[in-house]
């Protein structure tokens, strides 16, 4: 049986890991830049920037799911992003990723959101599979665009 439940500052060293394992999964191992306090400020200072949630199976973490709030503009409510969910390679196949997927779903109806949305790797075809077996719909008229690095700082005339 998987549990969920809400990540607590104590969780911090254990999200940063399980971030490092997505990247190298996602063929990035070097990319990630994020650290423990910054981590630690992003989910529970002042201002929170995101939330996150952590799965646990028979007493140890399984995986996680770290999320914020969006907006759209054409519905006037905010919308349900989730940036990362990972399970990990021993709790695959297990049902984790449905449970972090439903509880999150449970957490947008709970707040009145009007969407609930992600990205994913194209070559990552088990997880586009798991998400169509869910209900998920690609958006294949969308695509992401992003600056970062130093593009933001001359977009940002800086």
């Amino acid at each position: 049986m998987t549990h969920i439940r809400p990540a607590t500052p104590a969780d911090v060293p254990v999200i940063l890991a399980l971030i490092r394992e997505l990247a190298l999964f996602e063929r990035e191992p070097d990319a990630v830049e994020a650290t423990e306090p910054m981590l630690a400020e992003a989910l529970f200072g002042e201002r929170p920037a995101a939330e996150a949630l952590m799965a646990e199976r028979d007493g140890a973490v399984a995986g996680f799911a770290l999320f914020f709030h969006n907006f759209s503009t054409w519905k006037g409510r905010r919308g349900l992003y989730l940036e990362d969910l990972y399970v990990t390679p021993a709790a695959r196949g297990g049902g984790v990723g449905t449970a972090l997927l439903r509880h999150l779903a449970g957490i947008a109806l709970d707040r009145g959101c009007a969407r609930f949305e992600w990205s994913v790797l194209d070559w990552n075809v088990d997880a586009v599979a798991f998400y169509r077996a869910m209900g998920a719909v690609g958006l294949e008229e969308w695509t992401v665009q992003r600056v970062d690095g130093a593009a933001l700082v001359r977009l940002a005339g800086r």
